[in-house]
Order: structure tokens, then sequence, then C-alpha cells
């Protein structure tokens, strides 16, 4: 959701070429290059697509962001972790074992855990209507966070963010 947002406001179209497992686009954002990419493969497997998506931007895994759910967050929360642990995100560690080093950017979207039911279904699923309001403005911070990362110090989108998070409603 935060990329295809991303794609919206930054003007930057995501298409699929032939025979690739991912979906990409390329566009520039105050003179910055901008490559946003997601992989087509099953979560659990991003990292298989990181190499051709690491060719197409020319970037160091230090310019690369990765967005992805948390279901240790609160549902609407944001956090902006610069390097570490996958903290359990098998797509995030499935990356970060591809890259060989975990010196990568996430940006993690609070989803919450379900009190019941499966946990496939509810990182699959639709979030219930009391969540979705939350998760909707979880996204719009992210993709906030992604752009100001074109032009800010990382440390400093990241203290902002992270603040901003000990309130999923954003405000401080």
């Amino acid at each position: 959701m935060t990329l295809d947002l991303l794609s919206k406001r930054l003007g930057v179209p995501l298409r699929k070429a032939l025979f690739r497992r991912y979906v990409a686009g390329t566009g520039r954002e105050g003179g910055v290059k901008v490559v946003l990419a997601k992989p087509l493969t099953f979560m659990n497997n991003s990292g298989d697509v990181f190499d051709a998506l690491v060719r197409l931007s020319g970037a160091s895994s230090t310019e690369i962001v990765v967005v992805c759910d948390n279901l240790d967050l609160p549902p609407g929360a944001c956090r902006l972790k610069l390097r570490g642990s996958s903290a359990g995100q098998r797509g995030l560690q499935s990356i970060i074992e591809r890259a060989g080093t975990d010196e990568i950017a996430r940006l993690f979207i609070g989803i919450g855990r379900p009190a019941a039911g499966s946990v496939i279904d509810h990182v699959l699923g639709t979030p219930p209507p009391e969540e979705a309001g939350l998760l909707a403005s979880a996204v719009a911070r992210a993709a906030e966070a992604v752009v100001k990362l074109l032009t800010t110090p990382p440390d400093q989108v990241m203290n902002e963010i992270n603040r901003r998070s000990r309130d999923p409603s954003g405000e401080s």
C-alpha cells in the first residue's frame, strides 16, 4: 500500500517487465533518482529479487529502504530502523540474507497481532474496520518518511517518524 501511494505521489508508475518477478518504476524527486519496486514472490522469498533490484537501481544496501509490516507494533505505528535484525519478519530476513548485511533501512508499519485466528489471515487479509483508519494513516506517514529520506539525513527522519509512532494517530 505504501509503494502504491508513493507511485501515485511521485508519478512513478510501477510496471512488470517480461519474465521479471517484481514490478518497478523509476523517476526523479527533487533531483534524486527514485526506484520503487515490489517483489511478486512469496513474501518470505522477497530476497530472491534483491540482486536484480540492486542492479536496476544502482543503489548500495545503505541507500535502500524496505517497507514491511510488523506484528509486534500496534496497528498504525511506524518505526524506522537503519540496521539490525529482521525482528522476525521473514521477508526482511530473506532480503538481509541475500544482501549479506543488516545495514538496510527498514520502515515497519504496525499491524498488531490478531486477538484470535490465524496470523497468516491477519497479515494477508483486510484489516478490521477499527484498525483500517490507523493503517491508512501509517501508510501515509510511511510514504512521507520515504520521500523525506531522499533529502534529509536518515537519523533525523528516524527520530521524527519513531517519535510520532508513539501516538499512532500521528499527533505528538
